[in-house]
């Protein structure tokens, strides 16, 4: 049943694709421009997500008739564009002030769970037994919800020379990420 091997490998692997930390700058950002960020909105829509996509993610995309292939460009250009955003300091993103929908979109969708999220849930359940996938997609999201909770505390530690700093050494590298996907998928 429950292997601490097994739930380690998947806490892991799911820790490097999601990649909380490097998202540190965009988590800012988005707290700066929505006022704040809702840790447990957006923890739990991530959760969600990964959790149906763990279950019917292959159904999904062939329902859409959408490969595996198709769902990674996609994600490229969404990591592309958020890493413009990034690097030139402009908005891409229409943002409405009333809508206050930044916990959930880009945050808890593509950021938290993208196509590379979604990705390797499908690969880790072929490959580990379904309760261990589980329990590592719920340590990942208790490590997220933490990150987002003290996201305000990590803004006044950087200061805005370390954020601005931060935010576009994790531009370029998130256009690294997508230029990657894009070369690997196409």
């Amino acid at each position: 049943m429950f292997s601490l091997k097994e739930i380690a490998s998947v806490t892991l692997t799911l820790f490097a694709v999601i990649d909380i930390l490097g998202s540190i700058p965009i988590i800012i950002q988005i707290r700066q421009r929505e006022g704040k960020i809702h840790s447990e909105k957006a923890t739990l829509v991530a959760g969600v997500l990964m959790v149906v996509f763990l279950f019917l993610g292959q159904s999904i995309l062939s329902l859409f008739g959408v490969d595996f292939q198709s769902f990674a460009l996609a994600g490229a250009v969404i990591i592309f564009l958020i890493g413009m955003e990034m690097i030139l300091g402009i908005e891409l993103f229409r943002h409405n002030p009333l809508a206050a929908s930044g916990s959930i979109v880009p945050l808890a969708f593509p950021l938290i769970v993208g196509a590379g999220t979604m990705t390797t849930l499908l690969s880790l359940r072929a490959a580990y037994q379904l309760p261990n996938v589980l329990a590592g997609v719920l340590v990942n999201l208790l490590f997220v919800y933490l990150v987002l909770k003290s996201s305000a505390w990590i803004e006044r530690k950087l200061g805005k020379a370390g954020e601005d700093i931060l935010r576009r050494v994790f531009g370029v590298i998130l256009l690294a990420i997508a230029i990657k996907l894009f070369k690997s998928n196409f």
